[in-house]
């Protein structure tokens, strides 16, 4: 045993007494079930049994001194609105699910160093409330990095602004010292729901598939086990989830329980499986704490589909091996506004990937919430181990509310655009500046440099490392668009085209898996190709941020003159040569329901309705066509619309229509022509 302390570690009580100058050791054991997981086959217990605990002879958890094992769903918070928290959960206890798994996110809650947010959608204690009232159990996996295809994996972008070449997930002082800041935030707020004092969180993750993780540092991991049990106080289990490999060993904690994750890819392998969990763990109960009824989605891939009936079957496999399971996703639900994450292939076949607005991830219930055909087979399955409450649903109608005109309203590179939406004064700088060093979270930076004349025409402009997407002007004239996920990272320019440079580079979503230190904008030279061969690196650079946050949207939004519109020429366009246009529109809500924003004919850009950021739509990309609207963000009456677009516009006429969108009673997620295929 290394570390001190531990989550529910096999603890023999010492005491010493002195009796006639002799030292007497008394060596206290309890005979009965140890607590602990070290990987031994250890038989002893904690001073008081605590409420959930392991029997390492049966293998199986107990629950208050009985036998139990839990079937989990997964599902975040952070991808509903609060006002469905209820819907969600209570769908969720219909299929028989007696535990809800979900993870914390670190940058939801702590947006800024030193600022913190615990409201509305933030609101983890209420969720975890709401989902102790409907009878669940819960596993709560607070990180603090936690993948989830969440923006850098749900770590804060403010600590590469606060510290530029911080090792995250190691033990460098500086990251030790930021979780620790933020435990000191969370923890205390969860104490009260832990099983030990009387709440129904069974069981907390420390890190998470760490063994996937390049650095396999156990005294990182030493660290956040102890520094998690510091606020669990045994009155949880402490445990880790890893892939199933020859790795597990770089994410195995001494006195922390192991389990592992796998979906049917691998079901076939899963006697396999339990042997490469039982290396690391030999007894205790299996879990697979990760089995994957779907899959992640990136743009401009198809939609992952799993079948349901493949679905149900290896689930009852897995049940059938007595093990406990959670369900990652048994709902999805949505990545609002800019926290979709992305991918990084390591071995560079794929490279850089973003992951769609939509975590539908073809998962048991579908985005909205609502119950699918494979949801009826895994109750099905679930119900041949655990008792199904008897519980009526009332899903949210789906609700078409047709075509909505919008007006071409405020060009966002124009005077008016910069001072509406930029944020504070523009930066002058040698080099460009980066997302993080601006301390901005995502939307878009404009990087402007007069260019010199050039040498050569055409000119080859080359950008050395770009993260993501950049439109190029020169005068404010679109030249070209390079790309990380395209590899394009160079473009001609010919002479007399202008005099200034603008480069509008839009955050994708910063890297979610493995890495999580995925900073953006650019980086390492910019140069312009010279006669003789050589490159000629630009310099002198002004970056203007553009955050594009829901509320200064809105704001602008509000301030808007009656029948403001741009000017004829500039509105009339459909590939829009001199930047990012706003378009602003309403629609009338007679019945409240959900609806789908349905943006085939446009571009790439993002969607707000009535002030809230649903996120980003890329419909030339796909396979995502429509976005979700929740019902609770509507009302009866007017509400508004703003679309931010990139690209081109849906006008299919000669100027004599306004652009339109659509919204619709069913999803798109797998190309225009389709429709959901639950």
């Amino acid at each position: 045993m290394s570390g001190g302390s531990g989550g529910f570690r096999c603890n023999r009580k010492l005491t010493l007494a002195m009796s006639g100058g002799f030292i007497i050791l008394v060596i206290a054991l309890t005979v009965g079930l140890c607590v602990g997981l070290s990987g031994s086959n250890d038989v002893t217990e904690t001073e008081e049994t605590p409420a959930f605990s392991i029997d390492h002879q049966a293998n199986t958890f107990l629950l208050n001194g009985k036998p139990f094992r839990y079937v989990a769903g997964s599902f975040h918070y952070f991808r509903a609105l609060p006002e469905a928290w209820r819907n969600r959960l209570r769908t969720m206890r219909a299929a028989g699910l007696n535990a809800l798994d979900t993870y914390v996110e670190w940058s939801l809650h702590n947006p800024h160093d030193g600022e913190y947010n615990w409201e509305g959608i933030a609101d983890l204690v209420k969720f975890l409330e709401i989902a102790q009232e409907e009878d669940f159990y819960i596993v709560l996996r607070p990180g603090p990095y936690i993948c989830a295809e969440r923006d850098n994996g749900g770590l804060p972008h403010w600590l590469f602004t606060k510290y530029p070449d911080i090792k995250v997930r190691t033990n460098d002082p500086r990251y030790i010292a930021e979780v620790s800041k933020w435990y000191a935030q969370l923890m205390p707020r969860l104490k009260h729901l832990l099983i030990g004092n009387g709440g129904k969180i069974i069981m907390v993750q420390v890190e998470n598939e760490y063994a996937a993780y390049y650095a396999c540092d156990h005294d990182y991991l030493n660290w956040l086990r102890d520094e998690t049990d510091k606020y669990v106080e045994n009155k949880a289990l402490l445990f880790t989830v890893d892939i199933p490999n020859e790795r597990m060993h770089c994410g195995k904690i001494d006195n922390v329980f192991a389990t592992t994750d796998f979906g049917i890819d691998r079901i076939h392998e899963i006697d396999q499986i339990w042997k490469y969990l039982r290396s690391v763990q030999p007894t205790g109960p299996l879990v697979n704490s990760e089995f994957y009824p779907g899959w992640l989605t990136h743009w401009q891939e198809m939609n992952q589909r799993r079948d349901p009936q493949e679905v149900a079957s290896a689930l009852k496999t897995i049940l059938s091996y007595n093990a406990s399971v959670n369900l990652y996703m048994f709902f999805g639900g949505t990545n609002f506004g800019f926290t979709a994450g992305a991918n990084y292939d390591l071995d560079g076949s794929i490279g850089y990937t973003a992951d769609i607005t939509s975590y539908d991830y073809d998962a048991v219930m579908d985005e909205a919430g609502g119950v699918t055909k494979k949801y009826e087979l895994v109750k099905q399955v679930i119900g041949e181990v655990l008792d199904l409450p008897n519980i009526m649903l009332n899903p949210a109608k789906r609700l078409a509310y047709g075509k909505v005109e919008l007006t071409p309203a405020m060009e966002l590179l124009s005077a008016e655009g910069r001072a509406a939406l930029s944020k504070g004064t523009p930066v002058k700088s040698e080099k460009p500046k980066s997302f993080e060093e601006l301390d901005q979270y995502s939307g878009l930076l404009l990087y402007e440099t007069p260019l010199p004349s050039l040498d050569l025409d055409p000119t080859l402009l080359q950008v050395e490392d770009l993260r993501d997407r950049a439109h190029v002007f020169v005068d404010q004239q679109l030249v070209g668009t390079l790309s990380r996920e395209a590899r394009i990272y160079a473009l001609p320019l010919s002479k007399g085209w202008g005099s200034m440079l603008q480069l509008l580079v839009e955050n994708q979503g910063r890297i979610n898996f493995d890495r999580a230190n995925d900073t953006k904008g650019i980086f390492g030279k910019v140069t312009l190709q010279l006669h003789n061969g050589g490159a000629l690196p630009l310099e002198n650079w002004t970056t203007t941020g553009y955050p594009l946050e829901a509320i200064t949207i809105d704001s602008w939004r509000q301030k808007l003159p009656e029948n403001a519109a741009l000017d004829s020429s500039i509105a009339k366009q459909r590939l829009l040569r001199s930047g990012p246009i706003l378009y602003t529109g309403s629609f009338q809500v007679s019945e409240v329901g959900d609806t789908y924003l349905n943006t085939a004919g446009w571009g790439k850009g993002v969607a707000y309705v009535n002030g809230f950021n649903l996120g980003r739509y890329w419909p030339l990309g796909g396979p995502q066509i429509t976005l979700y609207v929740p019902n609770e963000l509507l009302k009866v009456g007017s509400n508004s619309l703003v679309l931010l677009e990139y690209q081109r516009c849906n006008k299919t006429t000669n100027g004599s229509e306004l652009p339109a969108v659509q919204f619709d009673a069913v999803a798109q997620l797998d190309g225009e022509s389709s429709e959901a295929q639950k």
